[in-house]
């Protein structure tokens, strides 16, 4: 028998200063763009009609922010307040934060034997990648891929045990790895693993004990303002 299960929609924040510049974010917060406050308005007017039924976000401002604006534009959903889960946070960097990009996975190709951070990308996966981010950061703050991953997990079976079966639609504002990493573990067949666009949407429902994933950094619903 098909049980109702719960529909969970992933949305990452909007672009942040810190995305605009290219600068490692996992923990630190920075504020969202203008463009980035836009195209979460794009992404919460295509999402108007669609009824939530609980609002979750990371601790982290950006996706306090983004979920207040998409709620904004929503025409169906009642006042609620937003949970905010530690749990759902991006990947700690350690003493990487705030670092350019290029920079600091340049550390951790040289820290894994590579000539370029593009040989690493090529030639690793991502848990590989993250561990050698913790042994290469000289405090060893940054998180491997088991940190993080339990971190999340816990946060993921609250969610499902509260929701499971009520056949509600869920809104979860979150962080590109964060996001990514979640699909990537728990729907199998999803060989798009591309990095999340921001304020892009994932869709997933869960029933049976399975997920099923129905949309996948998606920015086709954007609308621009009538």
């Amino acid at each position: 028998m098909t049980t109702k299960g719960v529909t969970i929609y992933f949305v990452r924040h909007g672009e942040t200063y810190l995305n605009h510049y290219g600068r490692m974010q996992g923990w630190s917060n920075a504020p969202l763009t203008d463009n980035g406050i836009e195209d979460v308005r794009r992404c919460g007017r295509g999402l108007s009609d669609v009824k939530f039924d609980a609002v979750y976000t990371s601790d982290l401002t950006r996706t306090q922010d983004t979920a207040s604006i998409i709620l904004e534009e929503n025409k169906q959903t009642d006042k609620m307040d937003m949970v905010q889960m530690p749990e759902f946070r991006e990947v700690f960097f350690g003493s990487y934060e705030g670092m350019p990009g290029s920079e600091a996975w340049g550390k951790v190709a040289e820290h894994m034997g590579y000539d370029t951070s593009r040989d690493m990308f090529l030639n690793t996966e991502i848990p590989d990648r993250m561990n050698a981010f913790r042994e290469a950061d000289p405090y060893h703050d940054a998180e491997n891929f088991m940190m993080f991953w339990n971190r999340v997990e816990q946060g993921l079976i609250k969610l499902i045990d509260k929701h499971r079966d009520t056949g509600e639609t869920i809104l979860l504002v979150a962080h590109g790895g964060t996001i990514r990493y979640i699909l990537q573990n728990l729907i199998p067949d999803l060989t798009d693993t591309k990095a999340l666009l921001n304020a892009s949407v994932s869709v997933a429902a869960y029933h049976d004990g399975k997920y099923h994933l129905d949309r996948y950094n998606d920015v086709s619903h954007f609308r621009d303002e009538e």
